[in-house]
């Protein structure tokens, strides 16, 4: 597995070492050897803190296989089940303060439309080019939105959630990272620190409304002292421009998120033809790993389903990416059979619990370094049992 950062060169001796390692084994061809950078200990220039001992395991939107996503709930209970970092997606209000929810549209994860005082809210806006209608973070001061309650997403798919509808506030940026903080406090060391795994969402449209959000993010990590290269922190985008903004403010290992079809809209907002696709390509993982330290695939293009629906081999893109330094984390591996692939479903009924266990270690099979759940107690679950089994990523 390789967990490497994007500025380091590899010295003189370690690629003598790499060199001679390739001998003693055998390998066939030392231009890779050559190619490929030696692993950096933690800490050591380039890394930015991103290496890990063994595949990360990251709380999509806290644990929202059993709790309302982006609740504090959700997070704490992704920290009680042994996730690595919990992930809050970031949104503005009217005010610019970041709060955590996977869309600004807040329809379907609040009660907002129970609400009459805010029935004039209601309204159609073009974000990165589709009409979308409902209510919206950026019309409302935070105050306003500290009155609304948090509700289950899905609620035909995860009916066991709703039971907790109503209950959670929608939390700010900060409110996650001093949960975070106070449990790395109340641990022993720092080997069982808890990251926080962020997303700013729609960057170029609430640029375009001027809230944007590269330096709110970077000022409330840094007032929460989360601004360390060695603090357990994760920037991630689907757009591109911003996450170049952040690699000039900031020292935080960055991660390009590339979706399994579609195009970064910064991009498209340009007039750049590129796609998510040709993201994937090793002339264009170089140009990434320039600006981040790692890519966070739809994890249909690490292991690609066949027109029946299920996996086979990896495709290159592990490969690829670890040659240009990057690190790999996939998203997202769901219990539910409708999320997986056909080999790894049980029985006919969409909503029914599939083998995410195995699908977990299909993907730490194929050499990810880290994986973004639902349900981070399967996740962890199995990959401790496949490092403890000594299992290693096929060749």
């Amino acid at each position: 597995m390789t967990t490497l950062g994007k500025r380091g060169r590899p010295t003189a001796l370690a690629l003598l070492s790499t060199l001679l390692l390739a001998l003693l084994l055998g390998l066939p061809g030392l231009a890779g050897a050559a190619t490929a950078a030696p692993p950096r200990a933690p800490g050591e220039p380039g890394d930015r803190g991103v290496r890990a001992s063994q595949p990360l395991v990251i709380g999509h939107r806290g644990a929202s296989g059993y709790r309302p996503e982006h609740t504090l709930a959700a997070y704490q209970l992704a920290i009680d089940q042994g996730a690595d970092y919990v992930e809050p997606d970031l949104v503005p209000t009217k005010d610019g303060v970041l709060v955590a929810r996977h869309e600004n549209e807040i329809g379907g994860t609040t009660d907002v439309a129970q609400r009459p005082e805010f029935a004039a809210r209601r309204a159609t806006k073009t974000i990165d080019g589709r009409a979308v209608t409902g209510w919206f973070t950026e019309d409302f001061t935070l105050a306003e939105l500290k009155t609304l309650r948090a509700k289950e997403r899905l609620p035909m798919l995860r009916p066991a959630n709703t039971a907790y509808d109503g209950q959670f506030e929608v939390p700010t940026l900060t409110e996650v990272l001093d949960l975070v903080r106070r449990t790395n406090d109340a641990r022993p060391g720092t080997a069982r620190d808890v990251g926080v795994y962020t997303e700013t969402k729609h960057p170029t449209y609430f640029q375009g409304l001027g809230l944007p959000m590269e330096r709110t993010l970077v000022d409330t990590l840094r007032a929460r002292g989360f601004d360390s290269p060695n603090d357990k922190v994760f920037l991630q985008s689907f757009e591109t421009t911003n996450l170049r903004q952040l690699d000039r403010m900031t020292k935080l290992p960055i991660i390009q998120l590339i979706d399994g079809s579609g195009a970064p809209y910064d991009l498209v907002a340009q007039g750049d033809p590129r796609t998510y696709r040709d993201l994937t390509t090793p002339r264009e993982l170089r140009a990434i790993s320039s600006y981040a330290e790692g890519i966070g695939p739809n994890k249909e293009l690490v292991l690609p389903r066949d027109a029946t629906g299920r996996t086979g081999a990896p495709s290159p893109l592990v490969r690829d990416a670890h040659r240009n330094k990057l690190v790999v984390h996939p998203f997202t591996l769901r219990r539910e059979n409708q999320f997986m692939a056909v080999n790894f479903r049980r029985g006919t009924d969409p909503n029914a619990p599939g083998d995410l266990a195995a699908e977990v270690r299909a993907f730490l099979d194929a050499g990810v370094d880290g994986l973004f759940t639902d349900n981070p107690d399967i996740g962890v679950a199995t990959r401790d049992a496949w490092v403890r089994s000594g299992a290693r990523p096929a060749a």
